[in-house]
């Protein structure tokens, strides 16, 4: 089980679209191969970053697998343009 750490910044005054559009996007990601969960974290000091984090089995199923699918064409139509800059995205895996 791997997951991967999004850092969304956002335009100003976009959280809520931001916030409906995950939630909305949250069953396109969970029909997905390999996905598990999803949730999204709001910074305090700094509102207009975010955190998505999405639990995939595998590295392949978030980068090859759901890249590649039409849930991820409608997850950036639904989010897109509440981006201020392409999302920063790595993976992780627990350790300890």
């Amino acid at each position: 089980m791997i997951k991967e750490i999004a850092q969304l910044t956002i335009k100003p005054g976009m959280d809520k679209q931001l916030e409906q559009g995950v939630s909305q996007a949250t069953p396109l990601f969970l029909r997905s191969r390999g996905c598990h969960g999803v949730q999204l974290f709001r910074s305090i000091e700094q509102p207009e970053q975010y955190t998505l984090v999405v639990e995939w089995e595998t590295v392949d199923d978030h980068m090859v697998h759901f890249r590649e699918s039409p849930e991820f064409q409608q997850w950036r139509a639904l989010v897109g343009e509440t981006f201020a800059a392409p999302p920063d995205v790595h993976h992780v895996a627990k350790v300890l």
